[in-house]
Formats: C-alpha cells, structure tokens, sequence
C-alpha cells in the first residue's frame, strides 16, 4: 500500500533555509542554521535512509539535526521517528496529543486503520511538549506552533517567516486534515469533540498567512510540478502560493460538512391529525 511513497527522491532547497529531503511520496523538511538544524517528520523508519541521503547530498549532516518535528503522529510521517532520534540525538518535539500516539506507537488513533500492523510503528517518546503559540528556536530561525487537531487529535501545523532576495515570506508546514475512511465525526469515543475541533482548526487555518504551503505529501502541494520548474530557475519561486492553504481548507471543509450531514440522523416528518 505504501510501497510507492517510500522510492527515493532528489533533495533541494525551497526557499532560504528550508529544504526537501524526504521520499517521493512522503515528506521531510530540514531547515537549517548555523547552529545545527531542524527536521520536520521522518516518513517511515525505511525512509530515513532516503533522508540521510538527501541531507547528504545537500551538503549537511544528520548529525547536526538539534530539533525533530512531526506534522501529525501517523506511520507515515513519524514511522522513523525513533530511528532518527536514535541517529542524532535530537529533541523530539511533539504536542501532548500526539506525544500520547506516538508513544503508544500509532495505537488508539481517532478512527479505523486498515490493520493496526499496517498503521504501526516503533514508539518514541517526546523530549518536549508544545502548546498554542509556542516556539521551537534555533540559530535564527523560529517556528511557532499551531494546534490543529481533526486528522489526529494533536495534528499540528508549523509556520515561520523566512528571507529571501529582500522579501519575506510566510512559509506554513501544514499538519494534514483528511477524514479518513470510516472516521466517524458524531459519537465518535475516540475523538468525542470532534466535530468541533475540525471547524476550530479551519478558522484558525483561514487566518494564518500564508505565502509557501508544505505539507506533508508532495501531491498535496503540487511538489514535482515545483520542483521541475524551480530548477528550471522560474521567477518568481514556484513555491509562493497565496492561495493554497484556503484552497486545500475549503476542500476539505466542505468533504467535513458533507460527512456530518450524512450522520446526522434524518427528520421524520410531523403527521398531523386529520
């Protein structure tokens, strides 16, 4: 099933600092400093293989990563997670939610998997816990977190405002929102809020600024597309993208609401007495 997201893919930089490192179908973004570096997600632990490599590659080394990050605590984005860590000693950031899940290494989640080997992984546990606003700072560069639960109950999306040729852009590392299959949004017991907390985490989406939008597969934010045309040295960057975060919301707003009006339980109609 996920065979196809772990084949290798070539590294390159986005814009300042922040860099693709990760498999063709899963991502994996290093920011760096002069003071070490930053990983956000790790794809599977067959993946971080494809991420030394890449880091490599650009010149760097896995050994200078001081933070490791995560979109969301699903196999596929911390599956490596404790390989990693194991690999460069970095802090392993996670918010309290999703801490939990990756401890429990993947189990407990908010709806069905496929089968729980499938969904799986080696646990890990975080090093620090981020809330609201919090700021994970290193050598310059800040990211600051939002708490946006709906996929996972601590799925968390990272922004950060980076430099570039005089201009500054607001880069997002989107945490994923999809529904998946089977996911119930009313009188779910595993997620009982969670109706409310997709609809928090779209306003809150709505208002983030947003000049580069990442997210943690490369279809989701038409990466080979970019890439291609980026190396073919297109101006302005490729990667600037105003619209794509309130595009990729609406969708998924929209696939919510049309869930939840099929759950919601059907009117009869008042018979009147004659």
């Amino acid at each position: 099933m996920f065979d196809s997201w772990k084949a290798p893919c070539d590294p390159f930089r986005i814009v300042g600092p922040v860099h693709y490192v990760g498999a063709s179908g899963v991502s994996a973004f290093l920011i760096t400093t002069k003071e070490g570096h930053i990983l956000i997600d790790t794809g599977f632990e067959e993946t971080v293989g494809v991420i030394r490599t890449n880091v490599t590659r650009l010149g760097f080394s896995i050994k200078d990563i001081k933070y490791l990050l995560a979109s969301h605590a699903h196999v596929d984005h911390v599956g490596g997670h404790a390989l990693m860590k194991d690999l460069t000693g970095a802090t392993l950031v996670m918010s309290e939610a999703d801490a939990a899940l990756l401890a429990s290494g993947g189990k407990d989640d908010i709806g069905p998997t496929p089968s729980e080997q499938m969904m799986s992984f080696r646990p890990a546990r975080a090093d620090r816990i981020v809330r609201e606003s919090d700021i994970v700072s290193l050598g310059g560069v800040k990211l600051t977190c939002h708490l946006t639960p709906g996929h996972t109950r601590g799925a968390t999306t990272w922004s950060t405002e980076i430099e570039e040729n005089g201009g500054k852009f607001q880069v997002v590392f989107f945490s994923s929102l999809s529904l998946l299959d089977g996911t119930r949004l009313l009188n779910n017991p595993r997620a009982p809020h969670l109706v409310e907390d997709y609809r928090a985490t779209f306003a809150k989406l709505r208002a983030l600024p947003c000049d580069i939008f990442l997210a943690p597969h490369g279809s989701m934010f038409g990466m080979s597309d970019k890439a291609a045309r980026l190396a073919r040295g297109e101006q302005p960057n490729p990667f600037i993208d105003r619209e794509a975060l309130r595009d990729v919301v609406a969708n998924i707003e929209k696939a919510v609401e049309t869930q939840l009006a099929k759950e919601q339980p059907k009117k009869v109609p008042r018979q009147t007495r004659p």
